[in-house]
C-alpha cells in the first residue's frame, strides 16, 4: 500500500479534487471535453514549459492556442484516462504520469491536412508537475505514428511532408533536443519505490545489450502497447521492439530521467519511467539505413507487474519526430 496520505498531500489544491489522480483526470476533462479552455489560465502557470518530441512551447498562452487548434480539427475528441502513476508531495511538488487513450474524428482542416472524416484512436502519456492547484512543468508524448498510420501514411513519408509544408530543410521546425531545454522547474527524479527501480533496471539492462533480461523480467504472456498503435504479446514481441529501437542507435546514450513505482489498493504494482536515447543513427534497425544523424528519442513508458514480472507494458515514443531528425540531417 502507498504510504502517502491524500488528505495531507492535497494541501493547496481545490477541495473539489479528492486526490492527485482525481485532479489530473478532472482538469483534463474540464479543459478538453467540457470546453473549459479558459481554465488553462488557472491550471497552467503563465511560464510553464511543455516539451514534446515535436519541440517546446513555453507559457499557457501557447498551450491554449494549441488546444484550440486541436479541438477545431477534432471537435469530438475524448481523453480517456487509463491511469495516473504519481509521486511527490505538496512541499516539493507532485509528478503525475498520465496515460490517456484518445478518440477523435478528423472533422476539421488542420495539422493533419483537409478534414478526412477518419476516426482516430491513439495514446498519449503526459508527465505533469503540479503544485498549489497548477501544472508548472510538463513532458508530453503523443503516438503520432498511430495517427499517421490511420491516415494511410508511413512515418517517413509524413515527416517528409511536414518538412516540405514548413518550407524545406532550412526553415522546418526542429524536433526537441536537449539544447532547446528552457530550464527545469520540477527537478525531482521519482520516489525510489522498488517497482520503479526494478523497471528502470530492466530497461537499462536491455539498452546495455543484456537482452536476456526480457526472458527473466517479463511475463512470458506479456501484453505490449507499442508506438504506431500496434500491440504485441510475449517475449518475442518485446525483444523485437526494443532491439529494433536500440540497434538503430547502437552507440547512443540511454538515460532514465524520472522513476515512479506504486502499489495501490485494487491495482497491480506498476511503474512509470521517463527516459531518453541520444546519439547517432549509426545502425540498421527500426529506422532503416544508417544515416549518421544525431537523434534524440524522448520516451515515457508504463509497466504493470504480475507474479512473473512485467505483465503489461505501454511504450510511448514519437516515430515521426525520429524520422524528421533523420530526414533533416539527410537534407
Amino acid at each position: 500500500m502507498s504510504t502517502y496520505s491524500y488528505a495531507a498531500a492535497m494541501q493547496g489544491f481545490d477541495p473539489k479534487f479528492r486526490d492527485l489522480p482525481d485532479y489530473i483526470l478532472g482538469i483534463t476533462k474540464e479543459i478538453w471535453e467540457d470546453r473549459g479552455l479558459d481554465t488553462l489560465h488557472d491550471y497552467y502557470t503563465p511560464t510553464i514549459p511543455v516539451r514534446s518530441p515535436a519541440g517546446v512551447v513555453v507559457g499557457n498562452e501557447g498551450v491554449i492556442a494549441a488546444t484550440m487548434a486541436t479541438l477545431a480539427e477534432f471537435p469530438d475528441r475524448q481523453l480517456l484516462g487509463e491511469d495516473v502513476i504519481w509521486s511527490g508531495d505538496e512541499t516539493d511538488g507532485f509528478l503525475s504520469s498520465h496515460r490517456i487513450l484518445s478518440t477523435a474524428t478528423h472533422l476539421g482542416d488542420g495539422l493533419y491536412g483537409p478534414a478526412s472524416g477518419t476516426r482516430f484512436q491513439y495514446r498519449i502519456i503526459a508527465d505533469c508537475a503540479a503544485k498549489d492547484n497548477q501544472i508548472y512543468d510538463e513532458w508530453l508524448i503523443r503516438d503520432q505514428a498511430a495517427i499517421v498510420h490511420q491516415l494511410g501514411l508511413d512515418c517517413r513519408t509524413y515527416a517528409q511532408q511536414q518538412i516540405e509544408k514548413e518550407g524545406g530543410v532550412a526553415q522546418a521546425s526542429r524536433p526537441y533536443t536537449p539544447d532547446q531545454e528552457p530550464g527545469l522547474v520540477y527537478t525531482g527524479t521519482g520516489n525510489g519505490d522498488e517497482h520503479g527501480e526494478r523497471y528502470a533496471g530492466l530497461l537499462t539492462d536491455i539498452m546495455a545489450a543484456r537482452v536476456s533480461s526480457i526472458t527473466t523480467e517479463y511475463d512470458r504472456a506479456v501484453h505490449l502497447e507499442l508506438p504506431g498503435g500496434s500491440s504485441g504479446h510475449g517475449w518475442a514481441a518485446a525483444d523485437r521492439y526494443w532491439l529494433g529501437l536500440r540497434s538503430s542507435f547502437p552507440d547512443a546514450t540511454f538515460a532514465v530521467h524520472h522513476t515512479i513505482g506504486r502499489s495501490d489498493s485494487g491495482r497491480p504494482p506498476r511503474a512509470a519511467l521517463r527516459w531518453s536515447l541520444h546519439g547517432s543513427h549509426s545502425g540498421w534497425g527500426a529506422f532503416g539505413e544508417p544515416s549518421g544523424a544525431d537523434v534524440y528519442v524522448m520516451g515515457i513508458s508504463h509497466a504493470e507487474f504480475g507474479p512473473s514480472g512485467v505483465h503489461r507494458e505501454w511504450i510511448m515514443v514519437d516515430d515521426t519526430a525520429i524520422w524528421k531528425q533523420i530526414l533533416l540531417h539527410l537534407g
